[in-house]
């Protein structure tokens, strides 16, 4: 089978991957995230026009409103300040309309990419797990794919969005002031540049080391967490919970310092836009009492040029801590690419070939096979068998020899070398998911979901209706259990199956495997948890339910080997 690291064919009534996200795309992981947003691009684009109205009728707000007062201290008759009047009603509306409108669409938009990123991330893990992830904690990756995702909404909602209606309502400003008193209009736009891009770029730089540091540490504290919550009870009794305890509090420190310095430099950087603001108010005072002392100004309208920059400056203001979050989000996009581009040392063959339906009986045959974590990093040494409908092989060997990794081989999740077919199916020309619908595996530490015991069942094959999962259990000897549980096998398992006994546990997982009704189907250890009793209950049940299907059978006990029509020896290719 193909080592090579390649991208996974597009199945049919697949959605299509999203180009920015696919493994190795050009550009900063910021702007792959960006360009993932495509497809809502013209409503980000909407959100950004409504911020910017929003902050329009703002400014404008102010500037007609400091017109309004000034010309009515010269007591005009009152039809001279209707319109004033007026526009100061339709801004005042208008900014708490555009403002709600802005929320709306952007969040809207927001929400929708953060799904497609989501979708993204969880398909991209389907296709490298589980040997492409071996480098990272369970935390961790848990945090890089919530925490990390999720702040990608501040991307769009505190970074994109306020440095483009920044970009518009600065300029119509500029724009208003200038064609008053040019020489205002200047100084706001400078001021104005220095709040939207010096501030920011310095704020930035101070900030720069610190944000660099507050993702991993999240993702420390998460992974330290994770681990004390599903290993209180070892922990606990190991007299280990306090040292896991202790981390999590140095952890915490240490995230908080880190947070403390970020502010820190976030109220420089509001000071210095305080600075710059203050600046173009005076600089606006100025020009304008020199304009309306030479006649050019009349004096009504001092109170506009004024306030205009102060209202103005509000479309930069928030750009400091628009940086501060784009270092965060900036190294969360750089944590979620880094899982995007992880290997995949899986990849289905090119071209992939279909698989028939139905599958059409035929021996398994399995030739110079082995696996391995990664490719050329065999775990044994080759094996060689065949074996027909109805008959059972057994692969034996010590623990830790590496016949689960084998498994794990057959069902194509880890590197192999070697052929494997069923009939007239080369199962290394077919794709991983194709493989699985041939080898079903049913792992020794198998994972049960935190709902019923019929889903956990019926995951394996969504039709498979509730007298099927309770004849199984039944024949697995889970019976008189299940009719003895209130809900029968609606009864929830708990989180990582709690609610259930080692035993239980296992034989849920196997019926899971029956359930599938692949032509293969590898058992790794399905008597591990059992007394002898149920032992044999289970050993039955399985050459019972494969007596039209292979059965592969991996232990270690010689005396569960030799029920089987053949066994097959592993040996460690370490010796």
């Amino acid at each position: 089978m193909s080592t090579v690291a390649a991208e996974r064919a597009v199945q049919p009534g697949e959605p299509t991957p999203l180009p920015s996200l696919l493994p190795g795309a050009p550009g900063s992981p910021v702007w792959r995230v960006l360009r993932a947003a495509r497809p809502v691009g013209a409503r980000l684009g909407l959100a950004a026009l409504l911020g910017a109205l929003a902050i329009g009728c703002s400014v404008a707000l102010l500037a007609t409103s400091a017109f309004l007062i000034s010309k009515a201290s010269l007591q005009p008759p009152i039809l001279h300040l209707q319109v004033a009047i007026v526009m100061v009603r339709a801004f005042g509306i208008g900014r708490g309309v555009f403002r709600y409108a802005e929320r709306v669409v952007g969040h809207d938009a927001a929400f929708r990419s953060l799904t497609d990123l989501r979708i993204a991330v969880y398909d991209r893990l389907a296709i490298i797990a589980p040997s492409g992830l071996g480098a990272y904690r369970s935390g961790d990756l848990l945090n890089r794919l919530v925490a990390d995702v999720d702040s990608m909404l501040d991307l769009y909602l505190r970074v994109a969005l306020p440095y483009a209606a920044a970009l518009l309502v600065g300029a119509g400003s500029v724009l208003l002031l200038a064609t008053v008193v040019p020489a205002a209009g200047i100084a706001l736009a400078a001021a104005l540049l220095i709040g939207g891009l010096v501030v920011p770029a310095l704020t930035l730089r101070l900030t720069e080391r610190t944000q660099r540091k507050v993702a991993p540490a999240m993702g420390q504290l998460t992974a330290e967490t994770v681990t004390l919550v599903d290993g209180a009870a070892e922990l606990i009794a190991l007299g280990q919970a306090q040292d896991a305890l202790d981390r999590i509090r140095r952890t915490d420190s240490e995230l908080t310092a880190i947070s403390g310095r970020a502010v820190v430099s976030g109220g420089v950087g509001a000071a210095l836009g305080v600075l710059a603001q203050g600046g173009a108010v005076i600089a606006a005072v100025i020009f304008g009492t020199q304009a309306v002392t030479s006649g050019e100004l009349d004096g009504v309208m001092l109170a506009l040029v004024v306030l205009v920059p102060l209202a103005a400056y509000e479309a930069v203001q928030v750009l400091p801590a628009s940086v501060i979050v784009f270092a965060r989000v900036r190294e969360a996009a750089r944590r979620i690419c880094a899982v995007i581009d992880a290997p995949d040392y899986t990849p289905d063959p090119d071209p992939v070939r279909p698989l028939p339906d139905p599958v059409p009986a035929g021996e398994f045959v399995v030739a110079d096979f082995t696996a391995g974590w990664r490719p050329g990093d065999w775990v044994c040494e080759p094996v060689s068998f065949r074996c027909a409908p109805g008959e059972s092989v057994a692969l034996v060997a010590p623990s830790g020899v590496g016949k689960s990794t084998v498994g794990l081989g057959l069902a194509d999740m880890v590197p192999v070398a070697g052929d494997e077919r069923y009939g007239d199916v080369d199962l290394c020309d077919v794709g991983g998911d194709d493989v699985r619908r041939v080898v079903e595996l049913v792992q020794q530490d198998a994972h049960l979901f935190d709902t019923t015991i019929a889903e956990n069942v019926r995951l394996a094959r969504r039709s498979a209706t509730d007298a099927e999962i309770e004849t199984v259990l039944a024949d697995l000897g889970l019976g008189d259990w299940v009719a003895g549980l209130p809900e029968g096998i609606q009864t929830r398992v708990g989180r990582f199956g709690r609610a259930v006994s080692g035993g239980q546990r296992q034989r849920i997982a196997i019926a899971r495997g029956l359930v599938a009704q692949a032509p293969v189907l590898i058992a790794d250890e399905p008597t591990e948890h059992l007394d002898p009793e149920n032992s044999a209950a289970v050993m039955a049940a399985l050459r019972r339910h494969c007596a039209n299907r292979v059965l592969v059978l991996i232990t270690h006990d010689r005396a569960e080997a030799d029920r089987c029509d053949r066994t097959v020896p592993v040996r460690s290719a370490r010796g």
